[in-house]
């Protein structure tokens, strides 16, 4: 029973109820959310640009009767400009184009000189750049909103967010004509539904859309992980999720029951739903005291509904699939003390920050390798179990087998496939054995990992990144073939558990990309960054940390700039390589992995680009940038050159993770 002091309670809902009075005049006025302006590049005011542009905001604001449209003004002149805007794919017309004429006015009062911008609304967004930039995924700037509200199981939370999401998503690039546009909704319970949005822009094809939609979805576990709401939007794409209808159902598919949101919920953003809502307030409910009785009863009856919903909600197995075969993956504590000869260090083939590795031999005969995980996991029974079925769920050849795992008492066990020939430092790096690796096995090693990460970012059905790839953690099979390792298993461990163990590991903090290293920002963009310095690892049989530039060491990726500043990339060449690897396909390789290290992670490549380019001589390699930072050690100090470029805000209302371009 909800007590209320009904006077105070009537005067605060009077006053509210007429300020929405004041709020529903402007009904068509959109839902501001944020802003970019790149400062790296202005223009000259009243200047040819300048005219352009105003040509160009024109043009945008008198087709903004459709949902979607891309022009160009001044094409051939010095200055052309590039423009488009998209609504939002339910979002009415009268509703867009009110947007986009706000927004035509709103961008360049608060970019007044920029040349590229990007303002988003709920309602649209409208970009305009002096760089053709149609049909292309951009993923930067982003902008992430999460709602306060937490849930008490996150981690079954998140994976039910994350697979409607993704069925949103492969209806939005498959949807027929131009409006890359999709919701999904879920019945969690009889009480709770899911509501999700996935959107690109209809420049995109399929591909593209899918790429950027499956990054988009990846940011959600990194800014809302366990909140009842959250979005990523991305200048080619977003996604959004709610646990109620934020979107105009009509014009999405046949509307279900109405479900409003759970108590202490707070929306990070204010579109036509809520702005309908106060308009059917006002037009039902004239006399104020009645307005306000209504509202009072109204509340109540809904605070207490949706705290049954919200209870439901963390209480319920709501992801029982994920878990129907976990009983067929387990192993016998019992079991493995027997293979591995009770843990035997006659068996143990390793000792790494999160557990030591022994060779094993079940009883039918199958040998296989255990990693008896460190005891100070943070991770909880139900999320291990969870996150072993969806890993051993990966298959690919380039991928080291999870056959299994233990779970008994404080003792947390994984069970891989048995590959003999140890990891790919144990002989990249010893003198007498790099002999073994002639450029034939090299390049085979290099396209075999880039094909497993391929398949983790792009391929699989749930998207992985990996956030430790590095030479100890490729193994080698008996052909000499390559297995990426340990895939996924940073989602095992808590966050300062993983940066305190990298921390302690010589040249890690060389294979992490600076976003990754400075913020624990990971994207699929930081493993390009990580296989851009193993491939020259693997280049030149030299260990990222074993170079000096003058009196400093210097990392691999700073010597390897150096030396293709001064045309001398071949002086980087393995010795071991020069009877068998022709030079001009040793320069396409550093080329690759230069692309790969670049400073701006949007100008990475992906995994896929970088197989097809690995096998194909025939693409045009873009000309690399500066990579992304340059690590300086001596014997008293270690110094990270470079820059980043995301900021964290929280207002009370939202937490907003900003990445300008």
């Amino acid at each position: 029973m909800v007590s209320i002091k009904l006077p105070n309670t009537l005067l605060f809902l009077s006053s509210f109820l007429l300020i929405s009075i004041g709020l529903s005049v402007g009904a068509n006025v959109p839902t501001y959310l944020y802003h970019n302006c790149t400062n790296a590049t202005t223009y000259t005011p009243n200047g040819i640009y300048q005219i352009n542009l105003r040509s160009l905001l024109s043009s945008l604001s008198s087709n903004a009767s459709s949902e979607f449209h891309y022009t160009t003004a001044g094409e051939g002149s010095s200055s052309p400009v590039y423009g488009s805007f998209f609504c939002r794919g339910d979002v009415n017309t009268t509703a867009c184009r009110d947007c986009v004429s706000f927004a035509v006015k709103d961008i360049v009062k608060w970019c007044p000189v920029q040349k590229e911008t990007m303002i988003w609304y709920d309602e649209c967004q409208l970009r305009y750049s002096n760089r053709s930039f149609f049909g292309t995924v951009y993923e930067l700037p982003r902008i992430s909103f999460l709602n306060t509200a937490n849930v008490t199981d996150p981690y079954r939370f998140n994976l039910l967010v994350g697979s409607i999401q993704v069925a949103a998503a492969e209806a939005a690039k498959g949807e027929p004509g131009d409006k890359k546009f999709a919701t999904q909704e879920f019945d969690v319970d009889e009480l709770l539904r899911l509501y999700t949005l996935a959107q690109c822009t209809p420049d995109l094809n399929a591909s593209n859309c899918g790429r950027c939609l499956t990054d988009a979805i990846a940011r959600l576990p990194i800014c809302c992980s366990g909140k009842l709401g959250g979005r990523v939007l991305f200048p080619s794409c977003n996604v959004r999720y709610e646990v109620y209808p934020f979107y105009n159902q009509n014009a999405t598919a046949p509307p279900p029951a109405a479900t409003q949101p759970p108590s202490g919920f707070t929306s990070t953003s204010k579109g036509n739903t809520e702005r309908s809502s106060i308009v059917i307030v006002i037009s039902v409910v004239v006399p104020v005291v009645v307005a306000t009785l209504l509202l009072v009863v109204g509340c109540s009856v809904l605070r207490v509904r949706a705290r049954k919903k919200y209870n439901t909600l963390m209480t319920q197995d709501n992801v029982k699939d994920l878990t129907k075969d976990v009983d067929s993956l387990q192993f016998s504590f019992e079991s493995i003390e027997t293979a591995t000869s009770n843990f035997s260090d006659y068996n143990m083939l390793g000792k790494g920050g999160f557990g030591d590795v022994y060779k094993g031999v079940l009883l039918n005969g199958q040998e296989i390798a255990v990693k008896r995980l460190s005891k100070n996991s943070g991770q909880g029974a139900t999320e291990f179990k969870n996150e072993v079925v969806l890993v051993a769920k990966l298959q690919h050849k380039n991928l080291v087998r999870l056959l299994g795992f233990c779970l008994e008492g404080n003792e947390k066990i994984l069970v891989y496939e048995y590959v003999p020939n140890k990891s790919l430092d144990y002989f990249l790096f010893d003198p007498k054995k790099q002999s073994q690796l002639n450029w034939s096995i090299r390049c085979n090693i290099i396209e075999g990992i880039a094909r497993g990460i391929q398949y983790l970012h792009e391929d699989s059905r749930l998207k992985v990144i990996h956030r430790d790839l590095k030479a100890s953690n490729i193994l080698l099979d008996k052909n000499m073939s390559p297995k990426v390792s340990d895939f996924g298993m940073a989602k095992l461990f808590g966050e300062d558990q993983i940066q305190g163990n990298t921390m302690r590991i010589v040249g890690t903090y060389g294979y992490m990309a600076p976003e990754y290293a400075m913020e624990g920002l990971y994207s699929v963009k930081s493993d390009v960054f990580s296989f851009g310095v193993l491939l020259l690892e693997i280049l030149s049989g030299s260990k990222n940390s074993s170079f000096r530039i003058g009196d400093c060491a210097a990392g691999l990726v700073a010597y390897a700039w150096q030396l293709w500043n001064e045309e001398r990339v071949l002086d980087l060449m393995d010795p071991w390589l020069k009877d068998s690897c022709y030079p001009n396909e040793f320069m396409r390789y550093i080329h690759i992995a230069l692309l790969c290290v670049q400073e701006d992670a949007n100008l990475r490549p992906t995994m896929s680009s970088v197989v097809s380019t690995l096998k194909s001589e025939a693409p045009t390699l873009s000309h690399p940038e500066r990579p992304a930072f340059i690590s300086t050690r001596s014997s008293s100090h270690q110094k990270i050159i470079g820059t980043t470029n995301s900021l964290s805000v929280n207002n009370g209302m939202t937490v907003t993770d900003l990445v300008p371009r």
